[in-house]
């Protein structure tokens, strides 16, 4: 029983776009977050504090580690699939270093990477595997906790981006697109989706075709963390610090 749950092949219906365990997994992802924004003046006392942030490390770390591993048990780990190279992969490595060394460095471009990459990919996901699957549960948990470590930093730590932070996640995103070409060449991959679209619908397929939308969705990402700064553009403004203590809103 519990190896159709950990099953290469799909067993049932595949995954359907805002079915209804899309639509649970959205609600939960809501109501974590809520409970941290309201939860926030607790969580900056040490011991919370450093509890909070080594369990969702370690939360991050495990779902990775999981995810290869079921690799490994299913044969299926290839090195054109499985590297940590898409965003919200590379995301979820800088967030584990973010949180355990509470670096406002790696905040600078995990904010941007992580809200947008994964919010994105929560809404939709590159995924054929339903619920209770472990790769439903593994895709959901790790997003999940990409967006918790970014709001985290956020709302309790009190961390802001800035303009500069928004122009080194653009830099830094795009030092990694030729990394993810040239791995693509090499393994046949589509890290980065720099060598087709995604299989499932995405925001991709009202991009253009190949290779053009790659040029779109460099406007998409600007226009996307353009709004992600815009909260924090007002304070900043007038000159305040990056580490603002609390949330503008």
């Amino acid at each position: 029983m519990i190896s159709s749950y950990l099953s290469l092949e799909i067993t049932g219906e595949p995954f359907s776009l805002f079915s209804s365990s899309h639509i649970v997994a959205l609600s939960l992802l809501a109501i974590a977050a809520l409970t941290l924004f309201l939860f926030r003046t607790k969580l900056k006392q040490t011991a919370p504090n450093r509890i909070f942030r080594y369990t969702l490390a370690g939360l991050l770390l495990l779902t990775e580690f999981a995810f290869q591993v079921w690799h490994l048990y299913t044969n299926s780990w290839s090195a054109a699939y499985t590297l940590p190279l898409q965003l919200c992969s590379v995301s979820l490595l800088l967030c584990i270093v973010m949180l355990l060394a509470n670096s406002y460095r790696l905040y600078e471009i995990t904010y941007f990477w992580g809200l947008g990459g994964a919010l994105q990919a929560m809404i939709t996901p590159e995924l054929f595997y339903p619920f209770p699957h472990f790769r439903f549960l593994h895709f959901f948990l790790a997003h999940a906790a990409i967006i918790l470590a970014c709001l985290f930093m956020t709302w309790v730590e009190g961390y802001r981006p800035t303009v500069r932070s928004l122009w080194k996640s653009i830099g830094f995103l795009n030092l990694l697109l030729p990394v993810a070409f040239v791995t693509n060449i090499i393994t046949g991959g589509n890290y980065l989706f720099v060598s087709h679209k995604p299989v499932n619908p995405s925001l991709l397929d009202y991009l253009g075709p190949y290779p053009w939308y790659i040029l779109s969705l460099e406007g998409v990402a600007l226009l996307l963390f353009t709004l992600l700064y815009l909260p924090f553009r007002r304070r900043q403004s007038k000159k305040e610090s990056p580490f603002a203590g609390d949330v503008p809103y």
